[in-house]
C-alpha cells in the first residue's frame, strides 16, 4: 500500500508517506510534484468538492464532532470566491449581494491551494484522492476526547505521543532535524502524519455512505 498524507504550509506541502513498512516525508513546491511518484490513496487536508454558497454537508457534520473546537473546521469556500476577485473585501461585498455568508481570512489565505488542489483533482479524475482533516484523525486517535490546541505545548505533546503509538518511529527526527530551513512548523508536519494514517487505513468518514458530488462530481466527504 502505497499511501501519502499533504499538509499544506506557507512555501508548499508536507507530504509523508507509506510505502509498506516504509514512512518518509517530504516537503514540495506544489501538489503536481508531491503527487508525482506512484500511490494508491492520497488525502489532503484542504477542500474537495465545493458549492456554490459554501456550504457542505461534511463541514457542518465535522464541526458538531469537534465540539467544544468547531472553528478547527473552515467553511465557505468556494470557486467563484478566488475565481472571481483577488480582493477579500470585494469578494465578501459580492458574497453579502448573493445572500450568502462572508469568507473568513483564515480560509481566503488558502484559496491559492485550494485551487491548486481543485485544478488536479478534476485533471486526474481515476485517482483516489481524499479530504482529510487531521483534527477527526487525532480526535479518533484520542478516542473521542477533545484536544488541547495543536500549537499549546500540551497539545503537540499529545499529537506526538498519539503518533508514535501509530507507529511514526522518526517523527521527533522529522520535527527537530528535516524540517529545519523547510518553512514548515511543527503543526504542519504532524497534520500530515495524521493525514497520511486516514490515507492509508480510512476508518470512517462525514457524511457516511455515498459522498454527495458537487458541480464537477468530486465528492464533498471528509475522511479520517
Amino acid at each position: 500500500m502505497r499511501a501519502i498524507g499533504l499538509d499544506g504550509f506557507s512555501k508548499g506541502w508536507v507530504a509523508v508517506s507509506f510505502d509498506g513498512d516504509r514512512q518518509s516525508i517530504a516537503f514540495h513546491l506544489d501538489i503536481s510534484d508531491a503527487l508525482a511518484r506512484p500511490f494508491d490513496r492520497a488525502g489532503i487536508d484542504i477542500p474537495i468538492g465545493m458549492t456554490n454558497d459554501g456550504v457542505r454537508d461534511c463541514d457542518l457534520i465535522a464541526r458538531q464532532k469537534l465540539r467544544p473546537h468547531a472553528s478547527r473546521v473552515f467553511t465557505g469556500a468556494r470557486r467563484w470566491l478566488w475565481q472571481e476577485f483577488d480582493d477579500p473585501s470585494k469578494a465578501n461585498d459580492d458574497a453579502l449581494r448573493r445572500g450568502q455568508t462572508r469568507v473568513s481570512r483564515q480560509l481566503w489565505h488558502l484559496g491559492t491551494k485550494i485551487m491548486e488542489v481543485d485544478a488536479f483533482v478534476r485533471a486526474h479524475p481515476r485517482a483516489d484522492i481524499r479530504e482529510v482533516h487531521p483534527e477527526l484523525v487525532f480526535l479518533r486517535l484520542n478516542d473521542g476526547k477533545p484536544l488541547s490546541p495543536k500549537k499549546s505545548e500540551e497539545g503537540d505533546a499529545l499529537r506526538r505521543k498519539l503518533l508514535k503509538r501509530s507507529g511514526f518511529r522518526d517523527i521527533e527526527a522529522w520535527l527537530n532535524e528535516t524540517r529545519i530551513g523547510r518553512g514548515a512548523k511543527r503543526d504542519d508536519v504532524l497534520d500530515a502524519c495524521a493525514v497520511a494514517l486516514a490515507a492509508r487505513e480510512p476508518c470512517g468518514c462525514v457524511p457516511e455512505g455515498p459522498a454527495p458530488l458537487d458541480a464537477h462530481g468530486l465528492p464533498m466527504q471528509i475522511w479520517f
